[in-house]
């Protein structure tokens, strides 16, 4: 009797077969992913900046106006942006300390720059010079990773609409 051996096993092209369909569902799975992280941290941002709004209405409230943006003391001589990634942001953090426990900080805060640049980062701005009336309208711009974050822009003091091209800006 003639005994016929039985090989088991699976040949190299199944293996390859089934190690592309692997890497394709993986790839899909970590697109997904990253997309859903995006999502993520826009909703933080969203969520920081209410919380920011609120701190700065609550201290309109005690103070009559906001408080100034570039790291200035004197709100009248304010006149440039306070970020999130350099020192004003700690002065910003002192003046509003009573209202809140710490300003927030961009989710993946790693470049420094200004928004509007491509930086993650909050940008808050408010001053007292004539061209922006009084202490009573401020503006923050922030940079969301997706691309369906609406951004409502802001109408200053003296009419002047402010929307910064792929940011998000609001203001009061």
């Amino acid at each position: 009797m003639l005994k016929t051996m039985i090989k088991r096993g699976f040949t190299l092209i199944e293996l390859l077969v089934v190690i592309a369909i692997i890497a394709l569902l993986s790839s899909v799975v970590l697109a997904s992913l990253n997309t859903a992280r995006a999502k993520a941290r826009d909703a933080q941002r969203e969520s920081s900046i209410e919380q920011f709004r609120t701190a700065l209405g609550m201290y309109y409230a005690d103070h009559g106006a906001y408080p100034a943006s570039g790291g200035s003391s004197d709100p009248t001589i304010g006149s440039s942006w306070s970020d999130s990634n350099d020192s004003s942001w700690t002065t910003l953090q002192t003046k509003l300390a009573p209202y809140i426990a710490s300003l927030p900080h961009d989710p993946s805060e790693s470049s420094s720059g200004w928004p509007g640049g491509g930086a993650q980062s909050y940008a808050y701005f408010a001053n007292a010079s004539p061209t922006y009336c009084s202490l009573g309208w401020y503006m923050i711009v922030w940079n969301p990773e997706g691309t369906n974050v609406p951004s409502p822009g802001t109408t200053d003091c003296v009419g002047t609409y402010r929307n910064y091209g792929g940011t998000v800006t609001v203001g009061s």
